[in-house]
């Protein structure tokens, strides 16, 4: 259903501010401030929170890109299920992130040479990019749940490359780390 574009409320865009204020600085915390049980090592394999973080990115990054399927054969319903579905993945992600590096901390990169600068430039614009997309992703369900198309398609349209790259390029920096088969 199209409504008429009005802006978000204040109360609204207070939520997701301070739900992105949130993530940036739980993230943060947990890998700076925690201490940890146990440093992993990425020469020692993955531990399972780490596959089930890599797993859940994966699953983001296939329903992102149904989504997108979805609307562009203009089937809202599966387009709303599909997104949705993303960003449940997506947070329980967070979640079990913010486990995993309570528990082990930040997992040192141990490759050398060209796949090292390799991993880096994909590590620096993912980590950017995971604080940037959680209030674009935030205002973009929010606007597309209230029925805000004229406003959720231009943001969508930025939204989606941003938080296809994070989840896939998550997927790629855990077999970075950890080589091509789980352990």
């Amino acid at each position: 259903m199209l409504r008429m574009a009005q802006p978000e409320s204040k109360a609204a865009r207070r939520v997701i501010a301070g739900l992105s204020a949130l993530v940036v600085i739980l993230v943060a915390v947990v890998l700076y401030a925690v201490p940890h049980e146990e440093r992993v090592s990425a020469g020692g394999g993955p531990d399972g929170l780490a596959t089930v973080n890599a797993c859940l990115n994966g699953g983001s990054a296939v329903l992102l890109m149904l989504g997108f399927s979805f609307i562009k054969n203009k089937n809202v319903a599966l387009h709303r299920f599909a997104m949705s579905g993303a960003f449940t993945l997506s947070s329980v992600f967070l979640l079990t992130y913010l486990a995993h590096h309570a528990r082990v901390g930040s997992v040192p990169y141990r490759g050398t040479g060209a796949l090292r600068a390799l991993y880096f430039a994909i590590l620096v614009p993912h980590v950017v990019l995971a604080a940037v997309i959680v209030p674009m992703a935030l205002l973009t369900i929010y606007r597309g749940f209230i029925g805000d198309i004229a406003r959720h398609r231009p943001l969508a349209r930025r939204t989606l490359p941003l938080w296809l790259y994070v989840s896939v390029s998550g997927v790629v920096l855990y077999f970075m780390l950890y080589g091509t088969s789980p352990r």
